[in-house]
């Protein structure tokens, strides 16, 4: 199954490098000018589930754009198709494909893949995480003040931009320094690699981080929700880190949030 993740995720990528500068249909979704899906989002989804299907048919699937295709399987696809989106129509090569497996509730597999620098970062259950085939592990960085963190707003945060802005005035003051690259699952996954010691972000959907969170945890770190406790992909909250620094970022965010 992880090859076929693989050689999907391989595929949807060029696809995407390919069409870069060719978009020709630009749609909002939900009426919020900044959530945006292009006719290469549902191209790239589509060439993801059919080659899956191939394989795996009787496998179900949750997408960002198709939504759910149930079949009432054990085995779950959650994909991404094109996760950086607005990156992707200004010609930003910061954007990725994320298929992760899910197996009765549980994350089997992840795999990303970022065709512009070509890196494939992937992670089976307790086999560890790799970037082009090498192990990678997260940071030894033990203290926050310290600690290169990255993070992500919602959609609609100009509508409702408390308590995000305050936890990341708060994050400002703790940290070293705070980076926002405009994919979740890159994000996760340079966690894995040591690039960042820490991610959070308040919104986030399941397409967004069920390959990045195995890859995560098997580079060595940690998730959970803002307040420290175990989490699932289909929960809002997410909070990566090294593990070395996960307390102090949950106590900068439980100041942030609402009693």
């Amino acid at each position: 199954m992880l090859n076929v993740a693989i050689e999907t995720a391989l595929e949807a990528g060029k696809f995407l490098k390919t069409n870069v500068g060719k978009i020709r249909r630009i749609e909002r979704k939900d009426g919020q000018e900044t959530n945006l899906v292009t006719e290469i989002d549902k191209k790239s989804e589509q060439l993801i589930i059919n080659k899956i299907k191939q394989h795996f048919p009787q496998h179900d699937f949750l997408c960002e754009e198709s939504g759910a295709a149930e079949v009432k399987s054990d085995y779950r696809w959650i994909i991404d198709p094109l996760d950086g989106t607005v990156n992707y129509t200004h010609a930003l090569p910061i954007y990725c494909v994320s298929i992760g497996l899910e197996y009765k509730g549980e994350i089997l597999l992840g795999v990303v893949y970022d065709p512009s620098r070509d890196e494939l970062f992937t992670a089976e259950k307790g086999k560890g995480a790799r970037l082009n085939k090498k192990r990678i592990e997260v940071t030894k960085t033990t203290k926050l003040i310290e600690s290169l963190l990255v993070t992500g707003f919602a959609y609609d945060v100009n509508d409702h931009p408390e308590p995000s802005v305050t936890h990341f005035r708060n994050f400002l003051a703790e940290s070293q320094a705070i980076r926002r690259l405009g994919s979740a699952a890159l994000d996760l996954c340079y966690v894995a690699a040591g690039r960042f010691d820490g991610f959070w972000e308040g919104v986030i959907r399941p397409w967004d981080m069920a390959a990045g969170v195995l890859i995560v945890t098997e580079a060595g770190g940690k998730w959970t929700d803002f307040r420290g406790l175990t989490s699932s992909v289909y929960k809002e909250e997410m909070l990566a880190t090294n593990g070395l620094i996960h307390d102090q970022m949950v106590a900068v965010l439980k100041k942030g949030m609402k009693k």
